[in-house]
């Protein structure tokens, strides 16, 4: 009978479902998909409204007694830089150096700090003698400093004049720096158009093997400079605004200077 049945219809005729037997769930109907439709993406917001809301130094700050601030800024940068270290601020180290270039027009860009006396007088950092920033400072040998930690809310501002430190000095110094440091600098052209990054890093791998094969090479326009110090400013961020500025300044020579304290309005 089954063999019977299944020749009344065609292969190209629908057969009718089976009855479901006595006592049996009926399958469950299964709905096509729906076709999603994609939501519309939010309007892009202003300025304003990106940051309304999100006011700056609102949360728990360190306080500053300025009345117990050493006599020089050396130690109290010194110290505050230990204390951004433990407190897992990201590069610490890193500044903002500020120059103007030959038609007086403000620079600035983001540098790595070296080295800072313990008289706070000299602030040391390294950089490309053909860089914009190296021509900047022949000309105009003079330059600010500026260091921000956001988690503690604390800036500090060096102004001064500039000098170049000598080959030997500089040899030393890039002798210190990472082996991706240095075959960066060996490259040079720094801030020159670039073609394509693939263009860089045949360059950069060209360098690798030159310091493979001259461990002791380093780039003749490598220049490590020192920022002579006439101001240095300390400054504590407060969530109610009353932040604490102090100002320290220079009133002697760079070979034994002497420093004035003075507090600051907010």
């Amino acid at each position: 009978m089954a063999a019977d049945e299944e020749g009344l219809t065609g292969p190209d005729e629908a057969r009718p479902a089976p009855e479901p037997e006595a006592g049996a769930r009926p399958e469950p109907t299964v709905e096509p998909p729906r076709e999603r439709r994609p939501e519309p993406r939010p309007e892009p917001r202003s300025v304003p409204e990106l940051l309304l809301g999100r006011p700056p130094m609102a949360r728990p700050l360190p306080s500053f007694d300025q009345d117990a601030a050493p006599a020089a800024p050396g130690p109290l940068f010194v110290d505050w830089l230990a204390t951004a270290l433990d407190a897992g601020v990201l590069d610490p180290q890193a500044f903002t150096l500020s120059t103007v270039d030959a038609d007086g027009m403000p620079d600035a860009r983001v540098l790595v700090l070296r080295d800072v006396d313990a008289a706070g007088t000299g602030w040391n950092f390294s950089a490309a003698a053909d860089s914009p920033k190296g021509r900047q400072l022949a000309d105009h040998p003079a330059a600010a400093l500026t260091v921000y930690w956001p988690q503690l809310g604390r800036q500090v501002r060096v102004r001064g004049t500039v000098e170049r430190a000598a080959d030997l000095v500089a040899a030393a110094e890039f002798a210190t720096r990472s082996p991706a440091a240095r075959a960066s600098s060996l490259v040079g052209r720094q801030s020159e158009p670039l073609a394509e990054l693939t263009e860089y890093d045949e360059a950069v791998a060209v360098a690798r093997r030159r310091l493979e094969a001259h461990p002791d090479v380093v780039p003749p326009g490598h220049a490590v400079y020192t920022l002579w110090a006439h101001e240095v400013e300390f400054w504590q961020g407060d969530s109610e605004r009353r932040h604490v500025r102090l100002r320290y300044t220079r009133t002697g020579p760079v070979s034994s200077p002497n420093w004035s304290r003075t507090l600051l309005w907010p």
